[in-house]
């Protein structure tokens, strides 16, 4: 009896969780997590060698009778390294390949690590060699953030190039499973395959409005799951009705190397004005308020003048030889004047190198037909045959902005900011697109580093937002990095 009543408890729980097999995306996920943990050690090694060998060239070695050798140490001091940034999660897979703080854990494990060793040191009372400390760490930490740097953009060409993907369904209602699946799919980077979507509907619409395939209902997203052999699964809103229902889900894929992301209702919000603080079991996200006025601090417009006035100088041999091509082309003016409308809606006149026919804007109507942006408020034509032909070279490049370096200086632009619009342009602006005034507008910005031309004026304009509300110096650091990229490589400009 005692046994029966044994076996129908263990009937009435159920299994219990077990995990199963590692998918091949795991599997190919741990190779890349070993990969660069392997890197980090042999940079760590090298560095070690570096500084013990480079302390007495450089003359940095202390007297021997005070110092003991650092080979002695240097063996625990790798390992001491290495386990911190494991600690510290540099290689987790959420980190991997996105976003900053990849790097901001391998510098901050590397001064944790720094930190120990002196404090030890200190301790025991070990006379360590300051020469060798000072450039182990000057040595690994710039080469850990290289190697990084290097095996992100490996890892982003095989996801380009359609390897080391992740296998993705969606779930929620259907036009929150569009708007997620344009993302993903414009950012290719990422190496995301959407392989379907689940939707409340599921019946009635065999492929959402945005042509994701819909396998299954959200009632059964477990089951989805594991019949399409998905490697995440995003929640979009509609994707359960109540926290009870995820946990569910959650637990019918434990085991199952998934992972889950939820999409938040909020968007356009960078992590940095957000913070998760669990109250009460509940995880709220607090949200800082916007930071268009930031954009506006003595600091940014400092930046701007030395900027543009370093990269005047050393732009100016290019400057030249370009207003004598097209002085030299066709005998009219050297720049193009335009009225553009700036911070506050102050109109200012806009500098370029003439880059079409003298009489363009006459000539606007008879090629109108050519407009790729007939839906936007841009005139945008990969051919427009008013381009002159010195002009198609120094827009292939961005040369024809240059000039704007000296619109920065006056204070009409910013280095970095929402492309300067049009007063037309203006005129047709809703209420929310606006907001693009209450900055400077830039010189470069998210919409020229993200495909220029080739954007939308919807993506145009979610860009411009999302700058001026997430306004920080680091991301005017990055945008102007990513911009080098951008105009080498001439993506979307015409």
């Amino acid at each position: 009896m005692g046994q029966a009543m044994r076996e129908s408890v263990l009937l009435d729980i159920g299994a219990r969780p077990v995990n199963q097999p590692l998918t091949r995306r795991s599997r190919s996920l741990r190779a890349v997590q070993f990969g660069i943990a392997g890197g980090d050690l042999l940079i760590v090694v090298a560095a070690t060698l570096i500084a013990g060998a480079g302390r007495k060239q450089l003359g940095l070695a202390e007297n021997s009778d005070l110092t003991v050798v650092a080979q002695s140490v240097s063996g625990y001091m790798i390992a001491l390294w290495m386990l911190v940034l494991v600690a510290n999660g540099a290689y987790a897979r959420t980190h991997l390949g996105v976003g900053t703080s990849e790097y901001a854990k391998v510098i901050f494990a590397s001064g944790m690590t720094a930190g120990l060793i002196g404090i030890s040191s200190y301790l025991a009372q070990f006379n360590l060699s300051r020469g060798f400390f000072v450039l182990l760490f000057a040595v690994g930490v710039p080469s850990l953030l290289i190697w990084r740097f290097g095996a992100r953009r490996l890892v982003h060409h095989a996801h380009r190039q359609g390897r080391l993907t992740t296998r993705v369904l969606l779930s929620g209602g259907a036009s929150h499973v569009d708007d997620v699946a344009a993302v993903l799919g414009r950012e290719t980077w990422l190496g995301y395959d959407i392989v379907g979507a689940v939707i409340p509907d599921h019946a009635h619409r065999p492929v959402t409005d945005g042509g994701v395939t819909v396998v299954g209902s959200t009632t059964a997203t477990s089951a989805a799951v594991l019949e399409m052999k998905a490697d995440l699964v995003v929640f979009t809103e509609g994707a359960f009705p109540t926290a009870t229902d995820f946990r569910r889900i959650a637990w019918d894929l434990e085991g199952r190397h998934v992972q889950m992301a939820v999409v938040p209702a909020l968007s356009d919000i960078s992590s940095g004005r957000m913070a998760m603080r669990p109250v009460g079991g509940l995880p709220l996200v607090h949200v800082e308020e916007p930071q268009s006025l930031g954009a506006s601090r003595t600091s940014k417009r400092l930046f701007d003048i030395v900027g543009a006035a370093v990269a005047l100088v050393l732009a100016s041999p290019v400057l030249i030889a370009v207003a004598l091509a097209i002085k030299l082309g066709d005998g009219g003016p050297v720049l193009f004047r335009q009225t553009r409308v700036g911070r506050d809606g102050q109109f200012f006149e806009c500098l370029k190198f003439r880059s079409m026919v003298i009489d363009a804007e006459s000539k606007l109507a008879s090629v109108s037909h050519l407009n790729e942006n007939a839906e936007g408020v841009l005139f945008k034509a990969m051919n427009d045959p008013r381009i002159t032909k010195v002009g198609q070279l120094i827009r292939r490049f961005s040369i024809d902005e240059v000039p704007q370096f000296v619109n920065v200086l006056r204070g009409d632009m910013s280095l970095v900011g929402p492309r300067p619009a049009l007063p037309a342009e203006v005129r047709r602006y809703n209420p929310d697109v606006q907001r693009r005034l209450h900055v400077r507008p830039g010189l470069t910005g998210l919409w020229q580093v993200s495909g220029r031309s080739d954007l939308s004026w919807d993506d145009t304009v979610r860009l411009d937002l999302y700058y001026v509300d997430n306004w920080s110096m680091v991301q005017d650091l990055s945008i102007m990095m990513r911009t080098v990229k951008a105009v080498l490589g001439s993506s979307g400009a015409y």
